[in-house]
């Protein structure tokens, strides 16, 4: 496989971001959307896979919120 991937992405409290697709042979769960992309990606070497990730409205607002209230001290 080559191209793009479009993985469909939710968000849940307990498990983090969930994501799916028919490509991917089990859902990536990853704590943040970085993680999400990067598993992504190493699910599916060696192919040259441009992923991108359709966050539904769950998704959008813990994005959202994770963007106004960062965790201080978090990557730094």
């Amino acid at each position: 496989m080559s191209g793009r991937l479009t993985i469909s992405v939710t968000h849940d409290p307990a498990r983090g971001y969930i994501g799916t697709s028919p490509d991917l042979r089990e859902p990536i769960i990853a704590l943040s959307l970085g993680g999400m992309r990067r598993k992504a990606e190493i699910a599916l070497l060696p192919d040259d896979i441009i992923v991108a990730l359709s966050l539904d409205r769950r998704a959008r607002l813990e994005r959202d919120r994770r963007r106004r209230f960062p965790v201080a001290g978090v990557g730094r």
